[in-house]
């Protein structure tokens, strides 16, 4: 790629410069980088006639800011690798945060007191919206390495430098952390410094990698010799260290606050918890705070060493459905926490469904409540008042319940099915759903009242026997009265008995 040499890129510019800074259509607009850097500039109200950029760091603080920032200790690798770039060739060698403040430079005395006169010097800022275009904060807001001519700079105090800058991405939380910039007088700094400036910052960020991985390491090491129970282990920035084999999260979970400024996300959207702060600090440790995944469900964020731990939050069981509909009572349901009673037509229909758990057309179920005289439209509008109650709890095509079914009948044929005389004994409170006239029903509740009535003739005690005849049936049932009878003469129960058989 060939450049075009600083006094043709001046002529080529002084048009197109001159109309931005008066507002006036450019005649010849300058290459795409530029002229987009110069709407954004000029979009945030820079001042082309500015001195030079703004102080921003309180020179008190600045040695704590530069400690804590995560470049720190990467300053000698980038001051070796741009040596030959900065001393005496005119030069100064720039690291910014990644919102463009100065905190570290170097070069020859001469260059340092001539870049003092246009702030760039430490605690300076040089975002696009504080000093418009240059190699520092055009590289942040372009996120790649970009080359400033003099005459591209918007702020005329620059127009006498050039410089070369690339941003600096961590690959540990995925923000751009800083930028590393070489600027010179406009004759001396070559186009090509781009591409050292360019593999200086890359050489950064394989170092901050190797660091990352080494800080991962020890956190799983850890987190595996403790044995605490099990969860997905997370960096402090969220990225996923272990616990994810299927990898349904990622290769992040955004735990940041997605109303935060572009310069403080982290990249993988959905809504995350906390705000992430500036540079250096402290973040903030969130403790038992809930956050909904990607994939929907629900999971607790906990801190654990340096970074955290997010333990998946069972889902809610679904609430039971409870059907009372032995014995001569209005029949009643129970639904989670709430009871209430039931036609007698939604009582049918709750009790078909229960016998048939894979669930019913509309055709079926009209003919089982009906007969052949049966609707579906008629049992498709009953549906619908009955889902009104219960929601999700009854499910379409075909009609079924979707949630756990507990039911006095079904409690019935168990203790039928083992031949538990006293459990049979217990739960018999009368026949299903006496009034109702629904073929299926009645063949049900016929059956289940032969079935009782044998196994408790066969296998019951007196006990059994004198529970059952307390039922609408059991009242005036001859045999069940005889065998009451025939107990002990002082038992209460044989007194009972034989004055129910008299004439």
């Amino acid at each position: 790629m060939s450049y075009a040499p600083p006094d043709a890129c001046s002529r080529l510019l002084h048009g197109p410069h001159e109309a931005a800074a008066t507002g006036r259509a450019w005649p010849d607009p300058p290459r795409d980088l530029i002229r987009d850097s110069w709407r954004r500039s000029l979009a945030a109200g820079v001042d082309v006639e500015a001195a030079g950029a703004p102080l921003v760091c309180d020179p008190a603080q600045l040695d704590d800011i530069r400690r804590a920032h995560p470049l720190h200790p990467l300053l000698p690798l980038l001051a070796t690798t741009l040596s030959g770039l900065i001393g005496d060739t005119g030069h100064i060698m720039i690291v910014s945060d990644g919102q463009g403040r100065v905190l570290w430079r170097d070069g020859g005395a001469a260059v340092l007191r001539r870049a003092d006169r246009v702030g760039l010097s430490d605690g300076h800022e040089w975002v696009e919206s504080a000093v418009g275009t240059n190699g520092i904060g055009t590289a942040l807001a372009a996120g790649r390495p970009v080359h400033v001519y003099a005459e591209e700079h918007l702020m005329r105090v620059l127009r006498v430098w050039s410089c070369s800058g690339a941003p600096i991405t961590d690959p540990d939380s995925g923000r751009i952390i800083g930028c590393v910039d070489v600027s010179g007088l406009s004759r001396s700094l070559h186009p090509a410094t781009v591409a050292l400036v360019g593999a200086a910052a890359k050489l950064a960020e394989s170092q901050l990698a190797l660091r990352m991985h080494e800080r991962d390491e020890r956190l799983r090491r850890r987190y595996e010799s403790l044995r605490v129970r099990p969860g997905v282990l997370l960096s402090p920035t969220g990225r996923v260290i272990s616990g994810d084999p299927g990898g349904r999260l990622g290769e992040r979970v955004p735990l940041w606050d997605d109303t935060a400024p572009p310069s403080e996300r982290l990249p993988g959207g959905g809504r995350g918890l906390l705000r992430l702060p500036a540079s250096g600090g402290e973040r903030p440790r969130p403790s038992g705070q809930r956050m909904i995944l990607r994939d929907g469900s629900v999971a607790v964020l906990e801190p654990f060493s340096d970074g955290y731990l997010l333990r998946t939050v069972p889902a809610a069981a679904p609430a039971t459905l409870t059907l009372s509909f032995l014995g001569e009572g209005v029949p009643s349901i129970t639904f989670g926490e709430h009871e209430r009673a039931l036609s007698l037509r939604h009582a049918e229909i709750l009790a078909l469904l229960a016998l048939h758990p894979h669930g019913l057309t509309a055709e079926q179920l009209s003919f089982h409540v009906y007969g052949d005289a049966g609707n579906p439209v008629t049992i498709r509008a009953e549906i619908h008042r009955l889902r009104a109650q219960l929601g999700k709890a009854v499910s379409a095509k075909p009609y079924r319940l979707a949630c756990p079914v507990e039911a006095d009948f079904l409690v019935l044929r168990r203790s039928l099915a083992a031949r538990d005389a006293a459990a049979l004994a217990r739960a018999y409170k009368g026949p299903l759903l006496p009034r109702s006239e629904s073929p299926e029903i009645r063949r049900e509740r016929d059956e289940l009242e032969a079935q009782v009535r044998a196994c408790l003739l066969r296998h019951g005690s007196p006990e059994h026997l004198w529970a059952y005849a307390q039922t609408c049936n059991g009242r005036d049932d001859y045999e069940i009265l005889e065998r009451l009878a025939a107990l002990h003469p002082t038992d209460a129960r044989a007194a009972a008995a034989r004055t129910r058989l008299l004439p």
